[in-house]
């Protein structure tokens, strides 16, 4: 039985989107060179522990932080909220959730002002912030502009093991559904969650955790995605292509997933659709729809389903890994047993079921 997150009596923090993510890396010129060198992504500010980096329509300091340490994870998933007040509410929500909070009104990161860091109910460690120092846009600057060119932060995904207590906590904190992924017993796999109009400002991916699962970045057109691609192969590193290119049913976005040095995923993701209205309906998929992962029934391999970074708590220590107790996605529909369909009672025209089995998805 799912145990839910109660819900504060004191406002939800206004958060706007998701903005920066600070990862920590265990190489940090390896990680230099694949995510400004490979990536493209702009180096606002850096020294010998830290590389602050923004993508190309940033006008805030940073998109991600490369932290230097002995253990590759995830130190902070970063929203910016509304205004100043509202990083008052983020730290008494979490105090009345009887979560663990830090605040620094100088900030965690340089470039950042008076924020909050919270070890969520969870286990995840959230920022909430506001202040922040501008820097150059670079959008008109087509001089620095490359053909894999990644131009906004998309998405965080998070790895729980419990994802309708996680999505109920998160619509409590403001966060709207766009589409989800369920089977005929009720058991909820994933949930897309946004706070800016489009699909998803973070997703939870049912497993174990918390962990992270990628975080995104976003291009303008698919053809960016297949340059970076053609770039990888350039540089014999093909190997650090996980899953893609190809179309997600779900959010209907063209991806791509990659590895950086650490084994952090990265997804370069485009074209999603807007959410803004407020009565955008939930799409929900069948978890057996083969087309729900991969638009074109495209395999998912194993590792998507099982490895993620692990988090930090706000000593900078792992947190403990909880396991998933419900059916996981990958047992279902990839497992000795699994199943998926293309056309789920057959076409008129045709009177195969297009199912698959196993590996073939």
């Amino acid at each position: 039985m799912t145990s839910f997150v109660p819900t504060p009596t004191v406002p939800a923090p206004d958060i706007v989107r998701c903005a920066y993510m600070e990862i920590v890396v265990t190489d940090l010129a390896r990680s230099r060179e694949f995510y400004v060198d490979v990536l493209g992504l702009h180096v606002t500010e850096e020294d010998e522990n830290a590389i602050y980096l923004r993508s190309l329509e940033e006008f805030i300091h940073h998109n991600l932080v490369l932290r230097k340490g002995p253990i590759a994870a995830v130190a902070a998933f970063a929203y910016r909220v509304k205004s100043p007040a509202e990083v008052d509410a983020a730290e008494a929500y979490y105090k009345e959730l009887g979560c663990r909070t830090e605040r620094r009104k100088d900030g965690f990161t340089k470039g950042i002002g008076d924020s909050v860091r919270v070890e969520d109910p969870l286990g995840f460690p959230y920022e909430f912030f506001y202040e922040v120092e501008h820097v150059e846009r670079l959008t008109q600057r087509y001089d620095l502009y490359s053909a894999g060119e990644l131009v906004r932060l998309d998405h965080f995904n998070q790895v729980t093991p419990d994802v309708p207590r996680g999505r109920a906590y998160l619509e409590d904190l403001g966060f709207r559904v766009s589409e989800d992924i369920k089977d005929s017993d009720g058991v909820t796999y994933a949930a897309w969650m946004h706070r800016k109009q489009t699909v998803h400002d973070t997703a939870l991916t049912g497993g174990n955790g918390p962990r992270m699962h990628h975080v995104a970045f976003a291009t303008h057109e698919k053809h960016n995605i297949i340059q970076i691609c053609d770039k990888m192969g350039a540089l014999r590193i093909s190997d650090r292509i996980e899953r893609g290119p190809g179309r997600h049913g779900v959010s209907n976005a063209f991806y791509l997933y990659i590895l950086d040095p650490d084994g952090h995923r990265v997804e370069i993701y485009t074209q999603d659709y807007y959410t803004g209205d407020p009565d955008n309906p939930t799409i929900t998929w069948d978890v057996h729809d083969n087309q729900r992962r991969d638009w074109w029934g495209n395999p998912v391999v194993p590792s998507w389903y099982t490895e993620a970074s692990l988090v930090l708590d706000l000593d900078g220590n792992p947190q403990p890994v909880i396991e998933r107790e419900e059916k996981s996605e990958m047992a279902v529909t990839v497992g000795a047993d699994g199943f998926s369909y293309t056309r789920k009672d057959g076409s008129p025209e045709d009177d195969r079921t297009g199912f698959k089995l196993g590996a073939q998805l």
